[in-house]
């Protein structure tokens, strides 16, 4: 878990200022794909993205919008996870992405707990987490 929350920072707007992540029109723009890799315990490594085509081999691959929130993430990641679904599970977010020397960065964006209780970060999107087209999601369950 250490991993995760080192590597280069991409640059986000200062609070209250830069652009507003207003709701996508989800009948008229189409969704991207998300790669999402899941692991109990603590999030994958940089080294587990280090050769292109041999990423983890626990993926699933979500149709989604810049838009989601992590809430919804959280629901998603729990019909294809079991350990996600137990009561107390608190699931971990990090973007997967390359940085300027094209070695891979696990950055952690957030946190959720299983239950849905409405604090944390369950209602940050990708968007204004500083998510782009391209980025993997790694969420660790623990």
């Amino acid at each position: 878990m250490a991993e995760a929350a080192q590597g280069p920072r991409r640059a986000l707007p200062p609070p209250g200022r830069g652009p507003r992540f207003g709701p996508i029109d989800r009948e008229k723009t189409c969704p991207l794909l998300l790669r999402v890799f899941t692991k109990t315990g603590s999030h994958h490594t940089n080294a587990d993205f280090a050769v292109r085509g041999k990423e983890p081999k626990d993926e699933v691959q979500i149709y989604t919008w810049k838009d989601a929130t992590l809430r919804e993430l959280t629901d998603l990641v729990k019909e294809v996870a079991p350990a996600a679904r137990r009561r107390n599970a608190r699931l971990s977010f990090a973007f997967v992405y390359p940085d300027k020397h094209g070695h891979f960065v696990v950055r952690e964006v957030g946190k959720t707990l299983s239950n849905g209780n409405g604090k944390l970060d369950d209602a940050k999107v990708l968007a204004e987490l500083g998510f782009q087209i391209g980025d993997y999601l790694d969420v660790a369950i623990m």
